[in-house]
């Protein structure tokens, strides 16, 4: 896979790669109800579940708050329909599958983006943490350092006391 031009195709990618190793089961039904596809049927089915799943409407016709979990699962699904079209030989809906979705993300998602403050808030929820570990690590250290500081001064006081 070609490096992620943008920080949030990055992020787009660490969370959905996070999403279906921490929550296979979900996902493992989709090809199920992927089996039925055809050509002419991809594009309506995928926009068909992902209203009714992720984006029902509530009470006066509007949308609920949008989670972010919720604009990752629609591109992990819209991924897996497109895995489940290419290994079928279907590859003549993939570029209609990416016009939909797009279209789909821009009517549908992108003015709940715009609210919470744009894609800068997904990538900081999502994104993955490039150095987590060196903190932790420096963390541990500078507790360790204050711990036997510490130790060092109460025996020193000991001492002269």
């Amino acid at each position: 896979m070609c490096p992620a031009p943008t920080a949030c195709t990055a992020a787009l990618r660490h969370a959905g790669d996070e999403l279906l190793n921490r929550f296979p089961i979900f996902f493992r039904r989709w090809p199920r109800v992927f089996q039925d596809v055809t050509e002419s049927s991809a594009c309506p089915m995928l926009m068909s579940i992902l209203d009714e799943h992720f984006f029902p409407p509530v009470s006066g016709g509007r949308r609920r708050d949008l989670a972010w979990s919720a604009v990752l699962s629609v591109y992990v699904l819209a991924g897996q329909m497109a895995l489940h079209c290419q290994e079928r030989g279907m590859l003549a809906v993939l570029p209609q599958l990416k016009e939909r979705v797009g279209v789909y993300v821009e009517r549908v998602i992108c003015p709940a983006i715009r609210e919470k403050g744009g894609w800068g808030g997904f990538v900081s929820r999502f994104g993955q943490k490039q150095y987590l570990e060196d903190h932790v690590k420096r963390v541990c250290r500078w507790t360790l350092l204050a711990l036997a500081t510490s130790i060092l001064a109460y025996l020193l006081w000991k001492r002269m006391a």
